[in-house]
């Protein structure tokens, strides 16, 4: 099972037909921007545009800042857009602490603070950084504006979704997290380019990304800190899901979008989808409408043509949810 393929449970990359920024748009992403010392270690920071709110972005499970290379881009164009990379991922230093939701609000929430980067905030995450946001806005409700989920975490999205799947989710979800301990071995042991580990754990050369950006995307994902610091997200996921749920409450009126993925990333190509699949895509489309409803200025909208990776597989559909929360933050 190739990770590159299984980016519902590990959110690394998407499968399937990705449109790629402008290359002059990536290149910026291809190397460190700003280093926020945060107390003894840096995470890493890029902010572009100018005006208020600020627009902050989380990204998926094991992943950086650059999986919004095709969305930051056109929201700086409007007002000032921030991404950055969780302890130990991308550019950022790693943590002694665990890789949890409440560990990675703690941190963006000192990042933000320490690089003068003021609130009101409109957060933008997808997947595992999905639920980092919420996580946020539940614990300072008085500095988010407004949200948009791209196909987010759930507290009991693992329970929920292994009922619809009549227990194939489970399996699905050992049988990947048995292969972590062999990425993690092969890093420290150094990745031959081409090899099978190589391409079971990178994915390899991904069309999505310009030349820069692939070489610096590969250079940090064969390092052994990257593979912990991705390890400790994995092995955490029950305890930062658990977090969620004990926070979950009403976010008021808080304007609120949730994207949720049109194309399963489990339908097999030119075959009828079986009824386990459809059965477990109907249970995620009913998480994604119920937290939509916590919100009396919430929506849920379905991406047609998107998988699990939405920002890459149709970035534009992201960048009009934000902009539709954008405009409702107008006087």
């Amino acid at each position: 099972m190739s990770r590159s393929c299984l980016s519902v449970l590990f959110s690394l990359v998407a499968c399937g037909g990705a449109v790629a920024s402008p290359i002059a748009d990536q290149v910026a992403f291809s190397h460190p921007q700003q280093m926020v010392d945060i107390g003894g270690r840096r995470l890493h920071l890029y902010c572009n545009g100018t005006g208020s709110p600020t627009v902050v972005f989380d990204a998926p499970s094991a992943d950086a800042g650059w999986s919004w290379h095709a969305v930051q881009p056109a929201i700086a164009r409007r007002t000032r857009a921030c991404v950055y990379d969780r302890a130990g991922l991308g550019y950022s230093d790693p943590s002694p602490l665990p890789g949890t939701s409440g560990n990675a609000v703690a941190d963006l929430h000192k990042l933000l603070q320490t690089a003068g980067i003021a609130p009101p905030y409109v957060l933008v995450g997808t997947s595992y950084g999905g639920g980092n946001v919420q996580l946020y806005t539940y614990r300072y409700p008085e500095q988010v504006r407004g949200l948009v989920l791209v196909e987010p975490e759930h507290e009991d999205e693992m329970a929920r979704l292994d009922r619809a799947s009549q227990g194939r989710w489970s399996q699905l979800t050992a049988a990947q997290a048995a292969i972590w301990p062999q990425c993690v071995a092969a890093a420290e042991k150094g990745f031959v380019p081409g090899s099978e580990a190589f391409l079971q754990c990178t994915g390899g050369i991904q069309p999505v990304y310009g030349r820069e950006l692939a070489a610096a995307r590969l250079a940090v994902e064969t390092s052994p800190g990257y593979w912990h610091a991705a390890a400790s997200e994995q092995a955490h996921f029950d305890v930062s899901r658990a977090e969620l749920g004990a926070a979950r409450r009403s976010y008021g009126d808080l304007p609120l979008v949730v994207l949720t993925r049109g194309v399963s990333p489990f339908a097999v190509p030119g075959k009828p989808q079986s009824e386990l699949n459809k059965a477990t895509e109907r249970e995620n489309m009913a998480m994604h409408k119920e937290v939509a409803a916590l919100s009396s200025r919430g929506s849920q909208r379905v991406v047609p043509g998107a998988g699990h990776i939405i920002q890459q597989d149709r970035p534009e559909a992201v960048v009009r949810a934000i902009t539709d929360v954008l405009d409702e933050l107008r006087p």
